[in-house]
């Protein structure tokens, strides 16, 4: 988008001042300031996220494969059981 901005003095010297620091054109070092004053506190460039693992040891006779087939089947026996008590 391009549209007309008047600066204050101090504004551009801080804005040059940045252009020649990185060398960057004058409209990286705007948007640049702009993006940085108009960020949320705490919004920033976020942490890489990293997944924490643990090792659960070895179930050689688990089917792993077939998890949800065992949960919908532990599901259906709570349910039976749900049931018995109510009667």
């Amino acid at each position: 988008m391009r549209t007309t901005v008047t600066l204050d003095p101090d504004v551009e010297r801080l804005l040059r001042e940045a252009m020649r620091e990185k060398s960057i054109s004058f409209k990286e070092a705007l948007n640049e300031a702009a993006r940085a004053g108009l960020r949320k506190p705490g919004q920033g460039k976020a942490k890489r996220f990293v997944q924490t693992t643990f090792r659960m040891g070895c179930a050689g006779d688990y089917r792993w494969d077939k998890a949800m087939a065992i949960a919908d089947a532990l599901e259906d026996e709570e349910l039976v059981r749900k049931l018995e008590i109510l009667k």
